[in-house]
């Protein structure tokens, strides 16, 4: 089996990413020791929660957790080299969630003839957390422009505004998924015209929790596919290094609020879950993840902590296979 991919990292409790290319088709994973190694990448790679998206000329933009959300670039998706930040001055807004103004889990997407970028504000552990709105011409480093909060939660509330995903649907609307811990992930209705929660629709839903036990769930992406709806998401526990039990686990529905099943009809609300990638051999706790789709395929975009590299977390990339009716990484 030939690869050409990604591996991220990620801090602070959030995201990171993973990403590859390959040039033959795996067997499908019967054992996490059967899991697909992340693939080659090079350059400065050590980074916490990236996204990525390929721009217009074919550069590839890569943000991520961290300095004002970290920039950097590859031509090739193997080498990647540091660029600069989104934001060279922080928004004064920032300091109101994070005394340090450090800015988690951004989300890239190009909609409408510009680049958007939706990212969190928050400290480890806290639910004083809010989610910003970003946009640029270019999408390069140093060239957004704020929007302020999006949304945003308090001490006493039983959710986080954290880790945003924006998605857009065939009919034009707009929804952003988001959250962690406590009562689990949640999604919110955009407004296209403004980058903010829609008027017409103010309701909080709930797409994702564990009730019992942990309630270690966050980092949500959702993706339409073969008339499916996919929730992704980050399970267990991220950012101990060679600790981290994270993992990636997903479920279907077929409408975007839900309910999301996994391959065992068990409701993502419940516990639900069918594990995508998980630790293997020197990649342990790959999360954090994002779906990006490039010119050979859909990509999953991770970080995993490298057991051969005192868990640094780096970033990672496969390629998503998606017959049988689930994504499968190879």
């Amino acid at each position: 089996m030939i690869h050409a991919m990604f591996a991220y990292a990620r801090a602070g409790g959030r995201r990171i990413a993973v990403l590859a290319a390959a040039a033959t088709l795996a067997l499908l994973p019967t054992s996490a020791s059967a899991y697909p190694n992340p693939g080659l990448v090079t350059g400065d790679i050590v980074v916490h929660d990236p996204t990525m998206i390929r721009a217009s000329d074919g550069t590839y933009l890569l943000y991520s957790t961290h300095g004002g959300l970290e920039a950097r670039t590859s031509t090739d998706r193997i080498a990647f080299s540091r660029s600069g930040n989104a934001f060279n001055t922080p928004p004064s807004w920032w300091k109101n969630y994070s005394s340090s103004n450090d800015p988690w889990a951004p989300d890239i997407s190009y909609q409408g003839g510009k680049y958007l970028m939706y990212y969190a504000v928050s400290s480890f552990g806290s639910s004083n957390s809010a989610i910003g709105f970003a946009t640029s011409s270019s999408g390069k480093a140093g060239t957004w422009t704020d929007y302020g909060i999006v949304h945003s939660t308090t001490g006493s509330s039983n959710y986080n505004a954290i880790d945003p995903n924006l998605f857009v649907d065939g009919d034009g609307k707009w929804w952003l998924s988001f959250g962690s811990w406590w009562s689990g992930l949640k999604m919110l209705r955009i407004d296209p015209s403004s980058g903010k929660q829609y008027a017409g629709d103010k309701t909080v839903y709930s797409i994702a929790s564990r009730p019992t036990g942990t309630k270690a769930v966050e980092g949500p992406t959702v993706v339409k596919r073969n008339g499916y709806y996919y929730l992704f998401a980050s399970y267990d526990t991220c950012c101990a290094g060679t600790s981290s039990t994270y993992k990636i686990k997903v479920g279907r529905a077929t409408s975007p609020t839900g309910p999301y099943l996994d391959k065992n009809g068990v409701n993502l609300m419940n516990n639900g879950g069918s594990v995508v990638l998980e630790s293997h051999g020197r990649y342990i706790g790959p999360g954090g993840q994002s779906v990006m789709s490039d010119v050979d395929g859909d990509l999953l975009v991770y970080h995993y902590y490298d057991g051969q590299d005192n868990g640094t977390p780096k970033l990672g990339v496969n390629l998503l296979n998606w017959s049988g009716g689930w994504p499968t990484a190879y």
